[in-house]
């Protein structure tokens, strides 16, 4: 399962932000993942509490929303939801298209607690 191996690489992140900014501990952690990078949320989810154990990040709460497929099209230049598998432009159905979401995974939030943060 090479989602451990990215949670890993999450957390690495995570802490080191943590740490820039003087943090006691990660609250929440928010990303999006799409179909086409090649990582399963499930096992991701999964993987998260045990990359995390004791560490700042240990009782984050873990929140992964999918992003959609989304196709430019060379043909028409219209942008269009795709599926998976299936690549073609929602407009003119021309299988000339470039993906311009649905490949990434991206740290879109984090809320960290502080020493100046009420408790």
């Amino acid at each position: 399962m090479h989602e451990l191996s990215v949670c890993m690489a999450l957390l690495d992140q995570v802490t080191a932000i943590a740490e820039e900014r003087d943090a006691s501990r990660v609250t929440r952690i928010e990303l999006t993942v799409g179909p086409l990078s090649g990582i399963e949320i499930d096992l991701l989810e999964t993987a998260w509490p045990i990359a995390s154990a004791g560490t700042v990040a240990d009782e984050a709460a873990f929140v992964v929303t999918a992003t959609p497929v989304v196709v430019h099209c060379s043909a028409c230049g219209a942008e269009s939801s795709a599926q998976n598998n299936r690549l073609v432009c929602g407009q003119c159905g021309s299988h000339q298209t470039r993906v311009i979401s649905g490949e990434e995974m991206i740290l879109q939030r984090l809320e960290l607690e502080t020493s100046a943060d009420p408790g």
